[in-house]
């Protein structure tokens, strides 16, 4: 397995939720849960190896390092609620006025990555502890887009200018593709924090409404210095 270098998150790593995807992807379940166990290295040989006969454990290794680990998972809380389309524009005008990103070159909410690059999402608040952003995808996305589309709304639903944090295990579940040019919105919502650990969870929708995917998250706070900031 490959992750290429387009789809970095922090500086010189994969994005979190892109890479869960990809690995999510080799687990026979519609819900899984992986464990980021050092930063994804980017456009190298990753090894994934199956740990049991069902095929509902995975792991991904740079030679004997390992990167993740894959397990079948499941989500019991209630998905977020979404906001209209409209509302998310006006959260996204939100995000844009904010100052010193931790990671503007990430593959998923980076704002200095060019339109059709990366997905640039804007994820603004809406409310205590809940962000949203419009998702409008410019081609049929792969269920590793999905995966990463959830993933950064949750880190940002808890304000982290000014205090990185990269995520750390993401339980997700696909239900539907969302379709060319759909007007979609992912929801965040910071659920609880423990210290440097931070509960999260998303949830993407439909133009319609209809609920495509949702997953929960564990943020880690890290040293900004470690990345550079």
């Amino acid at each position: 397995m490959i992750i290429e270098r387009r789809f970095q998150g922090p500086d010189g790593s994969g994005n979190g939720g892109y890479a869960a995807g990809l690995l999510a992807g080799r687990v026979a379940s519609d819900t899984v849960t992986v464990t980021l166990r050092r930063p994804p290295p980017l456009d190298t040989g990753l090894t994934v190896t199956v740990e049991d006969e069902r095929g509902h454990s995975v792991r991904l290794w740079d030679g004997e390092h390992l990167v993740a680990e894959a397990l079948a998972g499941a989500i019991v809380v209630p998905p977020v609620a979404p906001v209209p389309f409209e509302t998310a524009l006006g959260a996204a005008e939100k995000f844009r006025a904010a100052e010193d990103h931790p990671f503007p070159r990430c593959f998923v909410c980076g704002p200095d990555r060019e339109p059709g690059d990366g997905l640039r999402l804007e994820p603004g608040p809406v409310g205590d502890g809940t962000v949203a952003a419009p998702w409008v995808p410019d081609g049929a996305p792969e269920r590793e887009l999905v995966w990463a589309a959830l993933d950064c709304p949750g880190g940002w639903s808890f304000g982290v200018v000014g205090r990185p944090a990269v995520l750390g295990t993401m339980t997700a579940q696909v239900t539907e593709l969302p379709q060319a040019g759909e007007r979609c919105v992912v929801m965040g919502l910071a659920r609880s924090r423990e210290d440097r650990k931070m509960h999260a969870a998303t949830a993407l929708y439909g133009a319609d409404g209809r609920l495509l995917g949702r997953s929960e998250q564990i943020w880690i706070e890290i040293d900004a210095a470690r990345f550079g900031r």
